[in-house]
């Protein structure tokens, strides 16, 4: 799974924002910046502290949140 787009550029938009999931993940802003860039699969963006952090800001459910990647292959 991996942040929708519509978050990501949120997360980008929002100084204060990005700020919290920072701090709460012990990253720096620009190391922040560098994960919305990449929106790995399974990244830390995705980690139970960080979809805490954006359901609590934006008062989205974690379907609204995440999406899976589409590039995945199932066996």
């Amino acid at each position: 799974m991996k942040l929708r787009q519509k978050i990501l550029t949120i997360l980008a938009a929002d100084r204060p924002f990005r700020l919290k999931v920072a701090v709460a993940l012990d990253f720096s802003e620009q190391w922040i910046d560098r994960l919305i860039d990449a929106n790995k699969d399974n990244g830390p963006l995705t980690t139970a502290k960080a979809l805490q952090i954006i359901r609590e800001e934006l008062g989205l459910t974690d379907f609204e949140i995440l999406e899976e990647d589409s590039t995945e292959k199932v066996s």
